[in-house]
């Protein structure tokens, strides 16, 4: 294209929003995600792989040794990370899927709390030490959502502007 009209390329490297500290923060937790999800399947980063039940509160897999996790568990992990991967594109969509997000991880938050962990209305599974990451995640995506669209402009930009 011509110098008026940069092409898509320099646009998408030098544009503020592509540079932006929501769309990056949204693309970390949907690489996060994505790994959590994988690990939760992977023997040694998660123990007793062999007991993994689809879901239910049975399942004694427990992610790091620490998070207990199910089939169900790590496939809504892996979703969320698809999510945060296509949704991290746009500002606007990288602040919903961190908002959004963090209002899901809220009710699942108060839902660990109030539910007997050994009744049938454990069906993700949850155990205690997942319900004070979610309650973190609730901190950290709604807190995140926040942030700039746009970044600062760099010092080349500022220089052009002037």
């Amino acid at each position: 294209m011509n110098a008026t009209h940069p092409d898509r390329a320099t646009l998408s490297r030098s544009h503020p929003e592509a540079r932006s500290p929501v769309r990056l923060a949204a693309l970390l937790y949907g690489i996060v995600f994505l790994l959590v999800g994988v690990a939760g399947f992977i023997p040694g980063v998660t123990t007793n792989v062999g007991s993994m039940q689809l879901g239910g509160h049975h399942s004694e897999a427990m992610l790091l040794g620490i998070f207990q996790v199910s089939v169900l568990h790590n496939i809504v992990h892996l979703l969320y990370g698809i999510a945060g991967l296509a949704l991290s594109r746009r500002a606007g969509s990288a602040r919903l899927y961190l908002l959004i997000g963090g209002i899901v991880y809220a009710v699942l938050w108060i839902y660990g709390l109030v539910i007997d962990k050994d009744s049938m209305a454990n069906f993700v599974p949850l155990n205690t030490a997942d319900d004070w990451l979610h309650f973190g995640l609730v901190l950290t995506m709604i807190g995140l959502s926040f942030l700039p669209r746009r970044a600062e402009p760099t010092a080349e930009e500022a220089a052009h502007r002037a």
